[in-house]
């Protein structure tokens, strides 16, 4: 069974064996060092467009309509491709390790992202 996290780059614990880390943010997170955060690819085009991240803002209250529109986004390309190849990795490697810079993992982009692969995209 495929297992994916979703772990906040201020609070990584450290790679684990047969982990693969992938940073999901469109921005690279504030005051973390480029040489300090252990990952292994940067998806930009995974995560949610400037604009829908910008009218989420957050706002808990939206956040069902948020996932419902970051979703259909994930259905189009660049996404599209991007969890096809994520979903192949968590079928050969089992562990994937989505990092974020959000402050509320379980209302983020990552977690709708972890939901898609896990329930959508499982072996």
């Amino acid at each position: 069974m495929a297992h994916v996290e979703v772990v906040r780059a201020y609070e990584d614990p450290g790679r684990r064996p047969g982990e693969h880390r992938v940073l999901v943010d469109r921005l690279w997170p504030r005051g973390v060092q480029k040489a300090s955060l252990d990952f292994d690819e940067w998806v930009k085009d995974a995560a949610p467009s400037t604009e829908l991240r910008r009218w989420y803002g957050h706002a808990p209250e939206r956040f069902s309509e948020f996932a419902g529109r970051y979703r259909a986004e994930l259905e189009r390309e660049p996404g599209a491709a991007i969890v096809e190849r994520l979903r192949e990795l968590t079928r050969a490697d089992g562990r994937l390790v989505l990092l974020t810079a959000t402050r509320d993992v379980e209302h983020s982009g990552a977690a709708v992202l972890r939901d898609l692969l896990v329930t959508d995209g499982g072996p």
